[in-house]
């Protein structure tokens, strides 16, 4: 190991997708790029107002090939011929409808520009009522195929995904052979895949997603499937019946993959997982340490050795799953559906009037509007935080539920709004952004509750992205919330490097993955204790948290009860040959809950 060697680790996020050059030896990062997905940027094949988002697998292989050809150009070719593995890391469950070959169908002909045969990106929530139905449906089945996942399945999983979309459009129903995760995906691309009953799924997706547990022998059972709806009667037989760590090698570069990036057909490609968890294992997580991977969602990451957690359950989260984080170990998933995206939506409002009036200005050229937009737009959040954090605590503040796009931990419910409530006339900007961001942070704490609830407890917090480096403010009141201290991770690209490390495991470099944590980890240089001042305040703030939220459900769920109860029975429409989808249904549903948006 005397000459330095190379993996690359690359983490394909909401907006963009990014990928590290790495030494393996030391962990220095040699060289970054970025890639903001076109066709995404522009608004394309999405549509926020019904839920759905969509993202052309165009746009993910030309950023894989931009981006790692960057890092190669600027390292040099002496960097490039000492490149050894390649791992990956995605969003999820983001899963895309594919034929037999393992093409996504929006690479085919006739399928370019039809939303449904793209991948359908972790925070669409079409499938809400397909997710109602799974669950309704698992209640008559033993053995418990939830009991693995929290006990509820969510509208921004696999197989509700899935249900949703043959629902909806004959055409792509009628192409598909089978439904593959990004994150399995994309080594399949890079190893030159062609048969999609060949491609290695991770434990990662298969398990948090996809129902998948050695105690069911596997997928659950064809009858539970077929008897939720026809249109899933065989479909298991077109999936996967095993599954692997992300320690072992998905394969080797294809020639074609070789070639477009400039590198030798024997760099290993390692098997795919989700971003937070491989940016867990980037951050250095630690057994009952949680890392919340803080971006537009969170998900946080706990791992905890398989003899000590044994048979416990916890109910309400993303899933428990052997080896989905580190091998040998359980990891357990939860998350918030909105963390960083309410910010940004309270940017997108406060910056409406910019951008919609100062284009027709007479005052002011188009070039300087344009400018003016874009400084203001910088200076939003940081300014915010200033002021908002000079706002003095008070049991009466203005109160928020972070509920903005659902509630995916504890107990997932999508259908849930967010609200603002005890606004006066005196409620302005910076004490609405406050609000948001408490809410944010009461929304995490009910998560570390419901672990030491349920007997498995949290110790530790480490923070990891962007918000936790970039927003003291919101990292200090994360720690006066949990009433505990947050130590901050030094790299902003934690799931890009847990990525590099377990390219470097894959390669063989390392045994396991926690000796390449060892070795290549960069270690925290920030944290947060909390103020013993504002503890005992925001507990009592936090209980009427709790309180309103409660409220909210409860209305919530007599509205969606009284909106079935007035509509006629469904079943499977293209069970009986039609193919028009029952969106009346599916938007009196959202609707119905979208009224509580913000009540004062």
């Amino acid at each position: 190991m005397a000459q330095d060697i190379y993996v690359i680790g690359v983490d394909y996020g909401s907006d963009s997708v990014r990928s590290v050059l790495v030494n393996a030896l030391s962990g220095e990062e040699v060289a970054s790029s970025v890639f903001n997905y076109p066709r995404w940027s522009k608004g394309l094949y999405s549509d926020a107002s019904a839920n759905r988002f969509r993202q052309h697998p165009l746009d993910y292989i030309e950023g894989l090939e931009h981006t790692i050809k960057d890092c190669l150009q600027k390292a040099g070719a002496e960097v490039a011929a000492n490149v050894k593995g390649i791992s990956v890391d995605t969003t999820g469950s983001t899963p895309v409808a594919v034929d037999k070959t393992g093409t996504p169908l929006a690479l085919l002909p006739g399928f370019e520009e039809n939303p449904n045969a793209m991948f359908v990106l972790w925070k669409d929530h079409t499938g809400v009522q397909e997710a109602a139905e799974i669950n309704a449906h698992a209640t008559k089945f033993e053995p418990n195929y939830l009991k693995y996942v929290g006990g509820i399945y969510s509208s921004e999983w696999f197989w509700a995904k899935l249900l949703h979309v043959l629902r909806e459009d004959e055409k792509v129903r009628e192409a598909t052979y089978s439904w593959v995760e990004h994150c399995d995906w994309v080594p399949f691309l890079l190893t030159g895949g062609s048969d999609v009953g060949q491609m290695k799924r991770g434990i990662c997706s298969a398990g948090h997603k996809s129902l998948y547990a050695e105690e069911f022998g596997g997928l659950p059972a064809n009858e539970f499937f077929a008897t939720l709806d026809p249109l899933l009667d065989g479909f298991t037989s077109r999936l996967f019946t095993q599954t692997y760590t992300s320690d072992q090698a998905a394969g080797t570069l294809s020639p074609e993959w070789a070639e477009r990036l400039g590198l030798s057909t024997e760099v290993v490609v390692g098997v795919g997982a989700f971003d937070a968890h491989m940016g867990a294992v980037g951050g250095q997580i630690e057994p009952y340490h949680l890392s919340k991977v803080m971006g537009t969602s969170t998900c946080d990451m706990l791992v905890a050795p398989l003899h000590e957690v044994q048979d416990t359950l916890v109910n309400g989260i993303c899933g428990q799953v052997p080896g989905s984080v580190i091998p040998g170990m359980m990891g357990m998933e939860a998350g918030q559906s909105a963390f960083g995206d309410t910010y940004a939506w309270f940017k997108r409002l406060l910056l409406w009037p910019l951008q919609n009036l100062l284009a027709g200005s007479k005052v002011i050229d188009a070039a300087t509007a344009e400018a003016l937009v874009n400084e203001v737009s910088d200076k939003i959040i940081p300014e915010l935080s200033q002021a908002a954090d000079q706002i003095p605590l008070s049991e009466h503040n203005e109160f928020a539920i972070d509920w903005f796009n659902g509630r995916r931990t504890p107990d997932a419910n999508q259908v849930l709004k967010g609200a603002i409530s005890g606004l006066g006339l005196g409620s302005d900007a910076p004490r609405m952004f406050r609000a948001l961001v408490e809410a944010t942070c009461f929304g995490a704490k009910k998560i570390v509750d419901r672990f030491n609830e349920q007997g498995v407890p949290v110790k530790g917090l480490i923070g990891l992205g962007g918000v936790a480096r970039k927003s003291p403010f919101i990292m200090q009141m994360m720690a006066d919330v949990m009433n505990m201290p947050i130590r901050i991770h030094k790299s902003e690209q934690t799931c890009a490097i847990g990525a590099a490390m377990f390219a470097a495991t894959a390669a063989g470099i390392y045994k396991k993955v926690e000796d390449a944590m060892a070795a290549m980890g960069q270690g925290f240089d920030l944290e947060y204790f909390p103020n013993p001042e504002k503890t005992e305040l925001y507990a009592k703030r936090y209980r009427q948290y709790t309180e309103l939220g409660g409220f909210l459900e409860e209305h919530s769920q007599s509205a969606k009860s009284a909106a079935v109860s007035d509509l006629p029975e469904t079943g499977s429409k293209a069970q009986a040959g039609e193919t028009e989808v029952d969106t009346q249904r599916q938007e009196e549903l959202e609707n119905t809950s979208a009224s509580t948006t913000t009540i004062s």
